[in-house]
Parts: C-alpha cells; sequence; structure tokens
C-alpha cells in the first residue's frame, strides 16, 4: 500500500485536534445515606462526543492505525461491535473523510443503529455476536479496506503509563476529595481494554487501589479468570449490549485484575433504574452492571469496617435503549424480573441492609 504521507499529517491533526476539544467527563456522587463511611463515585462517559465510554478508544484505535500504516487515505473501516464503538468509530471515520461498516448482531438496538447512520456510517448484520469477527474479515478482504479489530487492540492503542488516560483522570479528579486515592475501580470488560488501561496505570503509579471487573451473565470473562484460561467459546451473546463476550478477547487482560464479580442481567436492568431515579442521569445497561458490582465491593468493605471510596462508569446514556432496557414489555418478553432487584439496591442505598435476593 503507498502510504499518503500528507493526509496522515493532517488525519493525526485533526485526531488530536477532536482530544483537544473534549473537555475531560466529569465525575458524580450517588449518595449511600445508609454507608456514609463509603462514597461512590461515577465516570460519566457519557459526556463525550459520541456520548460513550468508547469514544476514547475510538480515537485511540485511529491514531494506532494510522501511525502503524494500516489506514490510508480513501480505505474503507470495518469494525466488529454491538454498538458504541462503532458509533464512536463512524464518528471518527467521518471526520476523516472515510467509508465505515459496523458489523453487528441482529439485535443490536435501533438506537445505536440510527447513531451510526447519522454518522455516515453503514451496518451489516449477523445472525449471533460469534459471527462477527469472520465477518468483519471477511468485508475487509472484499474491500480492501482496514478491520479494526477493537477486541486486539484494546489494551494496546491506549497509552496506559497517563497522557490524559480515563485512569489519569479519575485519580486527578480526586485529587481534593475525602479519600483521593480509591480503595476500588469498578468497570465492566467489552473488550478488556478499559480495564488493561486502569489495572496497568494503578500498578505503574503504586496506589493500592484494587481493580474489580463486573461480568454479565452470559459471557467468558468471569470464568476465564478464575480458571486462568484463554480458551472458553459459548455460542451465545450478551444481553447487556457493549460487555461480555462469547470468546476470551486478545485485550482482556487477567493479570491487572484483583477481583470479579458476575452480574445477574436482570440486576443490572434494575440497578441501572434506580441510578436513574437517584441522579439527574439516564444509564445503560453496561452502568446497571457497573453499579450493582460496586455495592457489592462497598457491602464488603462496610462489612470489614473499612472506609473509602470507590469509583465506576457511566459508559453510556439510557437513551440509546428505550425501545429495550427501559420498556416493560421488552423485559417482561424476555423474562427478566427486576423488583426483587430494585427493593435489594433500595435497600441497601438507605439502610446499609443487603439482602441476597433468591434465584
Amino acid at each position: 500500500m503507498t502510504t499518503d504521507s500528507a493526509w496522515r499529517t493532517e488525519a493525526v491533526r485533526k485526531l488530536e485536534a477532536d482530544g483537544n476539544r473534549s473537555a475531560d467527563t466529569h465525575l458524580f456522587r450517588l449518595e449511600l445515606a445508609g454507608i456514609p463511611e463509603i462514597e461512590l463515585y461515577f465516570k460519566d462517559e457519557s459526556t463525550h462526543p459520541t456520548r460513550s465510554l468508547k469514544h476514547r478508544l475510538a480515537r485511540s484505535l485511529f491514531l494506532y492505525a494510522i501511525c502503524n500504516g494500516w489506514i490510508d487515505k480513501g480505505m474503507t473501516v470495518i469494525e466488529a461491535s454491538s454498538g458504541s464503538t462503532a458509533v464512536s468509530e463512524a464518528y471518527f471515520a467521518r471526520l476523516l473523510g472515510l467509508d465505515f461498516i459496523a458489523v453487528m448482531p441482529k439485535s443490536t438496538s435501533p438506537e445505536k443503529v440510527q447513531a451510526i447512520e447519522f454518522y455516515g456510517g453503514r451496518c451489516h448484520y449477523v445472525d449471533k455476536g460469534s459471527e462477527i469477527y469472520s465477518a468483519a474479515e471477511k468485508l475487509a478482504r472484499e474491500t480492501d479496506g482496514h478491520y479494526m479489530d477493537q477486541f486486539t487492540y484494546a489494551e494496546r492503542a491506549t497509552d496506559w503509563r497517563g497522557n490524559n488516560n480515563i485512569a489519569e483522570s479519575i485519580y486527578r479528579q480526586l485529587a481534593r476529595e475525602n479519600h483521593p486515592v480509591p480503595e476500588w475501580i469498578v468497570v465492566s470488560a467489552g473488550t478488556g481494554g478499559t480495564a488493561a488501561t486502569i489495572g496497568r496505570y494503578i500498578r505503574y503509579q503504586r496506589f493500592q487501589t484494587r481493580l474489580c471487573v463486573a461480568d454479565p451473565e452470559i459471557s467468558v470473562f468471569y470464568d476465564s479468570f478464575l480458571e486462568s484460561r484463554d480458551d472458553l467459546v459459548i455460542d451465545a451473546g450478551s444481553n447487556v449490549e457493549g460487555i461480555g463476550r462469547p470468546r476470551c478477547e486478545p485485550s482482556f487482560v487477567r493479570g491487572v485484575i484483583d477481583h470479579m464479580v458476575k452480574v445477574p442481567d436482570a440486576a443490572s436492568f434494575a440497578a441501572m433504574r434506580v441510578l436513574a431515579e437517584r441522579v439527574d442521569h439516564l444509564p445503560g445497561g453496561s452502568t446497571g452492571t457497573n453499579l450493582y458490582a460496586s455495592l457489592q465491593v462497598i457491602r464488603d468493605m462496610a462489612t470489614a469496617g473499612t472506609s473509602g471510596s470507590v469509583v465506576t462508569m457511566l459508559c453510556d446514556p439510557g437513551e440509546r435503549y428505550r425501545e429495550t432496557y427501559y420498556a416493560d414489555d421488552w423485559l417482561a418478553e424476555k423474562g427478566f424480573h427486576i423488583q426483587p432487584y430494585r427493593d435489594q439496591i433500595n435497600r441497601f442505598l438507605d439502610t446499609g441492609d443487603w439482602q441476597e435476593v433468591e434465584p
């Protein structure tokens, strides 16, 4: 491939300018009336231009691919994605004048499809989540384009040592809080890239913070962590868009993780609704997963008599899920009974009393 150096130089400038224009995302607190000695913060990634945590990743992936000489002027960029990464990559592809195709399961929310198409991207559907990889590779060959492959490159495209990555931002924003070094940071895993960045940064800066990764019901990451195995595969896709995978992705770095929590899908959908009722934000499903896992971490801290702070992520806006996670008919059709978890979460937030939900 002949490289257009002038195009590459201008592309990098545009990507860096986008990062410079984007003010840092906020941290906000969820009040814990029943556990006042512990503070829970959300890093609100829904305020990025493309409204999700994946905006950071998409910009890093484009910079990485362009500087490696994998993307050049006039190429088509293809990504395997269940939604948010594709939205952000479609935005950056349009910024750089590139065609973009997102390969995704047919079950992807219509709101995400609309967002991809808003930025000029096209959608290519497959029946099962496990089929997105081969379909994306095939499209890249047919178009002589570039398969971005977030699941391989997410953990290496971001500078985990700093450079205003999400971990550095969290610690800077906590500097004047009661507990500026959090006891725990809790994230969920889609590619594993965010967990890798945060976990590496914690160790590089020699913080005593521990990293907890939350996994939805239908995913192999939790078992991969427990069994120290990379070869696990299941023939099903996660019900929580953007997180959980049917295979252990190359960007999932077990060694940076201290603890993992398996979160029932009904608990994720209950938690997102409880959060929406208590703060002026409408979160998505993965944020519910993060919140439910964070509350379990806080429960264990309170039991041990430990005070401190916990930080987790608001990953993307709930507006993208009005026809699914926020629709009672959809939940009933899928068989999700969220009320027991809503009662459990509200009780814990108000009183500090954690009562297990009967399966």
